[in-house]
């Protein structure tokens, strides 16, 4: 593997982090719609609505923001130093991780909502809107690994 660009022998650390960061990512966005669904059944204003809120408020705060924002820095380096601005599968790819990221922001509101009693989607809903996080990492790592374009 040519060790080229900006990042030099660096290129390595910064790819390995990306992947840790986007693991701890992809694990609160699995996570966090399972709490909505367990959330949403719970009596508003009960003592159990306000500790999953709480539960909620954590894995926000100490796993999906930091690791969106960092999966954001190590993806954007790695994506500059090798110049896949022009490349297909990197477009494709990029595209996906926007769209994460509104998912991510998405939830993010959706909390707000929980939090404030409001429950406007079905245990049904939540449960398919579950699903994203597992058909983008699969097309992700489909257009990483095997740039079909």
């Amino acid at each position: 593997m040519e060790l080229a660009g900006f990042l030099g022998v660096t290129m390595l650390w910064v790819k390995a982090a990306h992947v840790i960061f986007v693991i701890f990512f992809m694990a609160g966005l699995f996570m966090m719609p399972r709490f909505f669904v367990y959330h949403q059944q719970c009596p508003v204003g009960s003592e159990e609505d306000r500790k999953w809120v709480e539960r909620e408020d954590r894995l926000r705060k100490i796993i999906l923001n930091p690791s969106i924002l960092l999966v954001w820095i190590f993806g954007l380096m790695l994506a500059f130093n090798g110049d896949y601005w022009h490349e297909g599968w990197f477009i494709a790819k990029f595209l996906t991780v926007v769209a994460l990221s509104g998912y991510h922001g998405w939830m993010i509101g959706y909390f707000k909502k929980l939090a404030k009693g409001e429950r406007p989607l079905t245990e049904k809903q939540l449960r398919m809107l579950n699903e994203v996080p597992g058909i983008a990492a699969a097309l992700v790592v489909i257009l990483v690994i095997v740039r079909p374009f």
